[in-house]
């Protein structure tokens, strides 16, 4: 039973009102391609069980279906709008749902993925939620499984433009930055992994970590 009223989250386009160009708005900065290289590094098998918290309208759930069409796939965000918005966009899709779900109170049992995916949602949580939702997020991986994270962090500096000036002066993006999301997972009991960094138009810095949950993984 979810513990939390609605609205105690940011909406996917920050504000309810803004969701119906919140598609436009992430192509226009590149996350398609942002996506596919998350989905590259999760290295999916065919029997892989794959989650992504913070999933907003669904765009890395659905790439990641397509591209592996028989990976079974649950999306899971707080925002009942943007859940609507997903499940319209995947009708016809099998073996993918969306679900409602905090990440820092995942509905789901220990040890149910093989995978967990975020993009751009660690940003939007304060301190005692990003260590809740790293703890619930070890919970539900299987030993082995891995997190893929992709979010602003890492070395965000003020010459990676405008964007990232802007970004700088966040609290809440501040805590992203440097080693904050490394140390966040290994106090979460990861072993985490930069695996790459770019600058981006739209966020100013994104960078994407692996994070593997101790243990030998189940055999494929």
């Amino acid at each position: 039973m979810l513990k939390h009223h609605s609205h105690d989250y940011m909406p996917a386009a920050g504000h309810d009102a803004f969701l119906p160009g919140y598609d436009l708005l992430t192509w226009l900065f590149g996350f398609n391609r942002v996506h596919q290289r998350l989905i590259e590094q999760a290295e999916l098998a065919d029997d892989h069980r794959v989650l992504e918290i913070g999933c907003g309208t669904g765009n890395l759930t659905i790439r990641a279906k397509k591209t592996h069409p028989l990976v079974d796939l649950t999306g899971s965000d707080p925002d009942p709008l943007a859940l609507k918005r997903a499940q319209r966009k995947a009708h016809g899709l099998i073996g993918i749902r969306f679900e409602r779900g905090y990440a820092q109170d995942l509905p789901y049992g220990d040890g149910e993925f093989d995978r967990v995916l975020s993009s751009m949602m660690l940003h939007h949580l304060d301190g005692d939620a990003k260590a809740a939702a790293a703890a619930e997020v070890f919970r539900v991986l299987r030993p082995g499984g891995r997190l893929h994270l992709v979010d602003m962090g890492g070395d965000m500096t003020p010459d990676d433009g405008p964007t990232a000036r802007f970004v700088l002066t966040r609290s809440h993006t501040r805590g992203n930055l440097g080693d904050a999301i490394p140390k966040l997972l290994s106090a979460a009991g990861f072993e985490c992994t930069q695996v790459a960094t770019h600058r981006n138009r739209g966020v100013g810095r994104l960078t994407y970590y692996r994070a593997t949950r101790p243990g030998s993984a189940r055999p494929n």
